[in-house]
């Protein structure tokens, strides 16, 4: 027996079910299926979440440690590992059970189990999803529109795959307790979050990384800054590195073996833990992939078009196995996508564009991004009178009190069409809280608005947000409280 649907969505994290309650909203039957119990995937269960709840508790242990400074006289006795962790799966569980209701609510059906798309069609043109359940039966689903939303995973070192020792985010964040210390393998964003965790809860850190900076891929100047800052906590930081090996010992603990720069002598590091974050690999390798048509590039990554459609018809990707930023809110964005573009809306969803795709570190200080780098401004043609703004974070009163730094940097840039206009191009930042505010600054890339007319936006005094308004005003020629 088969049951049939408008749309069938493999995979329940944020790229899913993004499209399975768009779909659903839009009067589509839709089947969401999941090989794990919960709904939610990587993002949810075992990523963004249970991470910043982790991030917001240690934060309040930085601010315990600057309370003598504030004229707060504070104890600090310790961490109760087991408060925390049930503070952080309390967190989870919250979400979970909400987006298990809200799909139940949008009649989305979840089944569980592990799906294989079938080659070809049957004879009523619907392709066929096979889902194996945990007991070993099986489910026949069919509907006219299949859609892949299978994530990533952890890559592992080529030289030393995971284990006790040597470990991915999913095994951070199931340690009854936090490492003693630990070795960092990575400059991004996991590597940067587990790095400030650890160091704020007293681990000794050590981040091995292969540039001069962290966020290699960013804006120099917020790569250089958040370097900068993490050395000035206490990080070790060690630039120019690559790592060429790892021993675990009988008990437990590793010892890294890593070379700097072009000097061939291999160096040594002992800690009782090391985390490999050195990017994540889209889950695409399963055979029934490949032989119903679907096609990868080479670097696993579904083909698709602008609108998520791959290289079979009815067949499409979201998330983190199509080639771009790996983050769930570009993934969320996605799956409205392609869920709209089935159902045939009109007027057609445009389709997603990763350079208003914010980026968000939430490191200690934290880091975000959106846009168009100085370098990449320049090099692209379509823009002239490209520029940079840049304005001092400790200009700003909270970033002041916060008794942290940071820096921002603003790209400029006019179009041919308009070459007097200049428009904001991309907002780079480093500091206290600036996760709250790049979504003001997406506004203004993604919308290309005039720097006039963004410099005129009043911000509240005195919010950190207002270091953006200070920004646009230099970069209108009207700088106020800096030269």
């Amino acid at each position: 027996m088969t049951d049939q649907f408008d749309v069938i969505i493999i995979g329940a994290g944020p790229g899913g079910y993004s499209t399975a309650l768009r779909a659903a909203e839009l009067g589509r039957s839709t089947a969401l299926v999941e090989r794990d119990a919960t709904v939610g995937g990587t993002c949810l269960n075992r990523g963004c979440i249970p991470t910043k709840a982790l991030v917001t508790a240690c934060h309040t242990l930085d601010m315990a440690r600057r309370s003598r400074e504030l004229g707060v006289d504070l104890e600090l006795a310790g961490i109760d590992y087991g408060r925390l962790l049930d503070y952080k799966n309390r967190i989870v569980e919250t979400m979970v059970k909400g987006l298990g209701g809200l799909l139940a609510h949008r009649g989305v059906d979840v089944v569980r189990g592990e799906a294989s798309l079938r080659p070809g069609m049957d004879e009523a043109g619907l392709h066929v999803v096979d889902v194996t359940a945990p007991d070993g039966s099986v489910r026949r689903l069919a509907a006219r529109d299949v859609v892949l939303a299978t994530g990533a995973h952890a890559r592992p070192l080529p030289s030393a795959p995971f284990s006790q020792a040597v470990i991915d985010s999913t095994a951070a964040l199931s340690l009854d307790e936090f490492p003693s210390s630990a070795t960092v393998i990575g400059s991004g964003a996991v590597a940067l979050e587990f790095a400030s965790i650890w160091h704020s809860a007293g681990c000794d850190v050590t981040l091995l990384m292969r540039r001069d900076r962290v966020l290699s891929g960013w804006n120099r100047r917020t790569g250089m800054t958040l370097t900068r800052e993490l050395r000035r906590q206490g990080v070790k930081v060690i630039a120019h590195s690559a790592v060429t090996g790892i021993d675990v010992g009988a008990n437990l603990g590793t010892r890294v073996r890593y070379t700097v720069g072009d000097d061939p002598q291999e160096k040594a590091m002992e800690t009782e833990l090391t985390l490999v974050a050195i990017g994540r690999d889209p889950n695409t390798g399963a055979a029934w992939i490949r032989d119903a048509g679907v096609t990868l590039d080479d670097h696993g990554f579904v083909v698709t078009d602008a609108h998520g459609g791959t290289s079979v018809p009815g067949v499409w990707a979201v998330g983190d196995i199509t080639a771009g930023p790996q983050l769930a809110h570009r993934a969320f964005e996605q799956g409205i996508v392609v869920a709209e573009s089935i159902a045939g809306v009109e007027p057609a969803p445009s389709p997603v564009d990763d350079a208003t795709i914010p980026q968000v570190v939430f490191s200690h200080p934290e880091a975000a991004c959106v846009g168009l780098t100085l370098e990449r401004a320049e090099a692209d043609p379509a823009y002239v009178s490209v520029q940079e703004t840049q304005y001092p974070m400790l200009s700003n009163s909270r970033i002041l009190m916060s008794g942290g730094n940071g820096a921002l940097s603003l790209v400029s840039g006019c179009t041919a069409a308009d070459p007097d206009t200049p428009v904001v191009l991309g907002v780079h930042m480093v500091g206290p809280n600036v996760s709250e505010i790049i979504a003001e600054a997406e506004q203004l890339v993604g919308n290309r608005v005039p720097v006039h007319r963004a410099a005129r936006l009043v911000h509240p005094h005195p919010t950190v947000s207002e270091a953006l308004g200070e920004a646009l005003l230099k970069a209108d020629g009207r700088p106020l409280h800096t030269r």
